[in-house]
């Protein structure tokens, strides 16, 4: 039976495909060694796989532990028919167990460790922890638990005469709240001899071939619509991955077309000023030409009038720019013919070099004080256009 038993568990675990069960490939040697141990312990507990349905419909084949579990109580052992479900995530977490009662049986209400709906829930399985936790162990607490307070029961039936005594010592009284368990105290013998699948517990009888061929037929259906499903999610989930590509796409472009308006909107701003202040330097010009119209009296103008009496620096400020711009425009001039006349060996090298050191300095004390001047002069026409402004905005 151990043969056929690691026989069933290696072609189980070992199929791949859409007929595969959900478990993870480096945990199917940890499901098989924790069944073996079971089986070798409980002979009356059998592996098989079978249909789960979640809570939220979703069915799934997965493999169940399906037989009894012995307990001892006032002194007889009982044998409780239970089935563990192995989870998809197990071992790393517990399995799920179920009191199996008969028809003639009933769950105990209440119970510490089974709900009425035969969810077992003792502590071990509450405190389980991979990889020291195992089904074989889970079997003991079960049997230890059970027998402090077993969970099942024998229904209330018609009394009737009983020509045997002795059979009422197997199944305990039924008409008291205390009485034994409903579960003859029997050992399981399991099938000496290997079949296809393992046997349903308490089934002794052929099942009906167009049963089988329905159960079959309704299983690979199940199965095909849960491959059809997944494939349709797995679709899904990579069109929404798309989608989810895209749209972070689209809103990087939007950042960079926010960020392009924004240096727009802020280049627009910059040539309005620009252009306020050329409009402002027309102005002043148009002005300068009017007022001077007069004097040249519409004639021809002098070749001999001196450019310098020509122009005239309407403030301190201009005058003093013409003259450090005039300056430095006449220290270029003069270095200019220092270098045409020390290329055409004029003057001695080492006199160029003192005359050329002497005019940067003067040049440059030209140039630094322009700059003063040049951004003196903006604040005054900054200021100046803001006070003509600021009567056009006026209500």
């Amino acid at each position: 039976m151990a043969q056929y038993t690691q026989q069933f568990l290696n072609s189980v675990l070992s199929q791949r495909g859409p007929a595969a069960l959900p478990y993870a490939e480096d945990m199917k040697w940890h499901i098989r060694q924790h069944l073996m141990q079971l089986v070798e312990a409980y002979p009356s507990l059998q592996p098989k796989t079978a249909v789960f349905t979640h809570n939220d419909g979703r069915a799934v084949n997965l493999l169940q532990a399906d037989g009894t579990v012995p307990m001892s109580f006032q002194g007889v052992t009982y044998n409780i028919p239970v089935i563990i479900w192995l989870m998809e995530s197990y071992p790393r977490h517990a399995p799920l167990v179920f009191v199996n009662p008969t028809r003639d049986m009933i769950i105990k209400r209440p119970h510490p460790f089974v709900s009425p709906n035969g969810v077992v829930s003792i502590p071990y399985i509450h405190s389980w922890v991979f990889p020291s936790s195992t089904l074989l162990e889970l079997a003991r607490n079960l049997g230890h638990f059970f027998a402090r307070d077993p969970p099942l029961y024998s229904q209330r039936k018609p009394s009737s005469p009983n020509p045997n005594p002795s059979l009422n010592s197997g199944y305990g009284s039924m008409n008291s709240a205390a009485a034994r368990p409903a579960i003859p105290p029997r050992e399981y013998q399991p099938s000496p001899t290997p079949s296809p699948t393992p046997p349903p517990y308490g089934s002794g009888r052929m099942e009906d071939p167009a049963e089988v061929f329905k159960k079959n037929a309704i299983n690979k259906l199940v199965e095909n619509l849960n491959g059809d499903i997944r494939e349709l999610r797995k679709a899904s989930e990579g069109q929404m991955e798309g989608l989810f590509g895209t749209q972070a796409v689209l809103r990087r472009r939007e950042e960079e077309l926010r960020k392009g308006v924004k240096e727009m909107q802020d280049e627009k701003e910059g040539l309005e000023q620009q252009l306020q202040m050329v409009l402002m330097n027309t102005d002043v010009l148009e002005g300068w030409l009017r007022d001077n119209e007069g004097n040249l009296g519409g004639n021809k103008v002098d070749d001999n009038v001196d450019i310098d009496e020509a122009l005239e620096p309407c403030d301190a400020l201009s005058k003093q720019m013409l003259d450090c711009t005039a300056s430095d425009l006449a220290v270029e001039d003069t270095m200019y013919a220092l270098d045409k006349a020390v290329q055409e060996g004029a003057i001695p090298f080492d006199q160029y070099l003192r005359n050329v050191r002497l005019l940067s300095r003067e040049q440059f004390f030209h140039r630094a004080t322009a700059s003063k001047v040049r951004a003196v002069q903006m604040q005054a026409q900054v200021a100046s256009m803001a006070s003509r402004s600021s009567p056009q905005y006026a209500f």
